[in-house]
This record gives structure tokens, sequence and C-alpha cells, in this order.
């Protein structure tokens, strides 16, 4: 049954974008246009404009819903499609008063989502999000079920009908969490089998369309899916890949992160971002061609910090050099700015100066040392153990620890942080 009673779906839409005065950011059309594509829409026009705060029947105020009625009418439009979160209630609103459904940028990209998802946890991630997002507007959608009549033997069963379709939406999230649960365990066992063999992770992070499936096809020789459009790569892909100095690591091409990603969907996805977040390195893949790239940039670093991944070192990696006519080259760290290479990844320029640089960085992230360590911090040698990093162990007069170790530098960081501990104390001893 459907949740509204609505007019049959196309795909001829009319785009509204509105500038609000709360928000700093200015609107992207090109982006937004963009996405509608992505989701099978032929954009006839957008609807521009400009509000101190959203309207609350129709968020876009009543002249311009009836400017935009217009419209719907003069281009026999099927779907209109908004740039911005609306309540169940202005949906609803809107589609009685366009006659034509009415979709909000959640929605248009769990649309999105659901056609690019392949594997079958990214099947469960999008559903969730979806189910998430249905059950706001489950709500809103039965009012018509929820009054009862009044009288005895004329009360009407509308009630229990909503309630029911709550219940079976409630119970669809949970057995979905408990699946999506089973496949973060199996995530989590494959990425402790790594660490125990002393195998790095790089993930590719990047705003979507910023060629990460590209560089990971060019890396690995992998087949990726990659295209000139949004959200092409959904799912996560890890492949092996042999550094020149014959170092090992694995590869990771994660979904590409967009400007306003809605919240529920960076929830939904978190173990599939799991990835990114455990990473040992980020390769951070940039357009050096847009010319909004570091709007880009700080869009990608915030969900990056959403998802807690800030503490993973970064280099930023500038691809589609060729179309900025830019040459092949590293810019080192300087205080501010990380390690920028720049290269092309379909044209397989600076391919060599990145794997070098990756192939050196990992050659000096293994700590080989004896370290010393107090009896008090047993939990810190319990987890070197679990680590798998020691070699040799012996106990002194006094019951201390001493620890001969082969572990990754960043994980042994973390960990002795985590213990409030500093390695060239514990190396003095």
């Amino acid at each position: 049954m459907e949740l509204f009673e609505r007019p049959s779906v196309g795909e001829n839409a009319i785009l509204v974008q509105i500038k609000l005065s709360s928000v700093q950011q200015a609107p992207d059309p090109q982006e937004f246009a963009e996405l509608a594509r992505s989701a099978g829409a032929e954009v006839i026009t957008i609807l521009t404009g400009s509000r101190p705060m959203p309207d609350r029947r129709y968020f876009i105020g009543e002249g311009k819903a009836e400017e935009l009625k217009a419209l719907v009418t003069l281009h026999q439009a099927d779907l209109v499609i908004f740039d911005h979160s609306l309540y169940p209630a202005q949906e609803r609103n809107l589609e009685r008063l366009l006659q034509c459904r009415v979709l909000d940028r959640t929605g248009l990209i769990l649309d999105i989502f659901a056609q690019r998802a392949r594997s079958h946890d990214g099947k469960l991630q999008v559903e969730l999000a979806q189910l998430k997002y249905m059950s706001t507007r489950l709500v809103r959608g039965w009012t018509h079920l929820e009054r009862q009549k009044g009288g005895i033997g004329l009360r009407g069963p509308g009630e229990t009908q909503l309630e029911t379709d709550r219940r079976l939406l409630a119970e669809r999230i949970k057995q979905i969490n408990k699946r999506l649960e089973k496949v973060q365990n199996q995530r989590e066992q494959g990425r402790q089998s790594r660490r125990k063999a002393s195998v790095p992770t790089v993930s590719l992070v990047g705003y979507t369309n910023a060629g990460k499936s590209t560089l990971f096809n060019t890396l690995t020789k992998a087949d990726v899916y990659a295209a000139d459009q949004l959200f092409a790569t959904l799912d996560p892909t890890l492949r092996s890949l042999v550094l020149p100095n014959q170092q090992d690591i694995i590869l990771v091409d994660t979904v590409g992160f967009i400007r306003n990603l809605p919240h529920d969907l960076v929830v939904a996805f978190r173990s599939t971002l799991q990835e990114t977040v455990e990473a040992d390195l980020l390769l951070h893949v940039i357009d050096s061609h847009d010319e909004q790239r570091d709007i880009f940039i700080e869009q990608v670093n915030h969900v990056i910090k959403e998802i807690g991944a800030e503490h993973v070192p970064q280099i930023e990696i500038y691809n589609k050099i060729d179309l900025a006519n830019q040459t092949p080259r590293i810019e080192p760290a300087d205080g501010i700015n990380p390690v920028r290479i720049f290269i092309s990844a379909q044209q397989n320029l600076g391919i060599d100066l990145l794997l070098d640089y990756l192939g050196n960085y990992f050659a000096t992230q293994i700590f080989t040392g004896t370290i010393h360590l107090e009896a008090r911090y047993a939990k810190l040698r319990a987890q070197l153990y679990k680590e798998e990093a020691v070699i040799t162990e012996t106990i002194n007069s006094l019951g201390d620890y001493i620890l001969t170790l082969k572990i990754d530098q960043p994980l042994l960081d973390r960990l002795l942080k985590e213990a409030e501990l500093d390695l060239t104390e514990l190396l003095a001893e």
C-alpha cells in the first residue's frame, strides 16, 4: 500500500532551491541538478529564491508555492525535488497543492543510494536509512486512519492500523540492525587479521566524482565501476596492493561525500565508513580542476570528523591535473597543509610518485625495539599480546616487563596514548 495517495511517479522534475539567511553557504544549482539526474530525473527547470527562514506550511511561502504550482501545470511536471529537508507535513501540503509527487534532498539521495547499492550489507544499510526516513512520514501519512468515529460500535480500526504499521517498521529496523551487527563483526575480524599480519590499510576518501574509483582501478588494476556521475561507487571495495619496496597494503575505495550529506545516512553507513575510521592512512582525493575544490575539501573533512576519523593521518591527492595543465609533483607538509601529491589517475601521471611516497611512508611506520613496562601496566601488555606485537619478553626482579616489539608505529602510539605513556621514556629506561 502506498504511504500517501499520490499521483503516479514520473521522471520530469522541477527543482526548488532556496537560499536561507540562516545558512552561510551558498547553494550549488549545478550539483543539485546533477544529483537529480543521477537519480534518473529529467530536469525541466529550477526555481530559486531566498527567505530568512523556512515557511511552516510550504517551506517556500504561499506566493512561491503558487509560482511553483504554475510551473508544474505549465510543464506538466511529474515530480518536484527540494534541495532541502522537508518536514512530513510540508511535503504533504505541497503534494496536495501541486498534485504531483514531492521529494526532499534526503529522499533524493536515498533513492540514488538504493539504485547503486550492490553488496548485501550495502542494501541493508540503504534499507535501514529508508525505513527510518519513512517512519517519520508514516505518522503523518496515516492521520486519516488515526481518527476514530464517536459512539458505541462506530469506533474504527484506524489507530490499530497505524500502530500495526509502526510495529512492523520497528521490527524490520531491529532485524536489519542485527544483520548489520553481524556484518560489522565480520569486518572487525578482517581488520584484526590485517593488524596482526602488520598489513596497513589505506582508505580513499573525497568528494563524490573526484576520481577515487579511477585512482583505485589504476593502482590495483581492479575493475571497480567508475563514471562521471555522483555516487558512482557506493559499496566499499578492498584490494591488496604491493608497493615498490615490496610492502603489502590494503587499499579501500569508499562512498564519495557530498555537502549537506544527511546525518541519518552517515549513521546508517557507519559500519561501511568504519574502514575509514580504522585506516592507517587516508588518501583525500581532490578534483584539482574544480573551482570549488576548497569548499569540497572542507565538506569532506567535516564528514571525516563526524564519523570520528579526524585522528587518521591524511595525504591530499590532487587528481585530474591534465585538465588543469599542471605537472606531477609532491608538495611537502608545511605545518598548515598536509602533504600534497599532484596526479592524473586517468592519464597515469604521477602514479609512480604516489607509490614511491607510500612505500617510504610505511617503511618508517613499523616500530622494532625493546621497551621497559612497569608491572602496573599489565593491561597495555595484554593489548600488545593481543596485537601479536611481542617478539620476546623477560621479567626483571621488580616484576616489570621487558618487551621486544614489532608493531605498526601508529597503533603503538595510540595504545601508549590511551595508557598515558611516552615512548621515549620507556626506551630510556
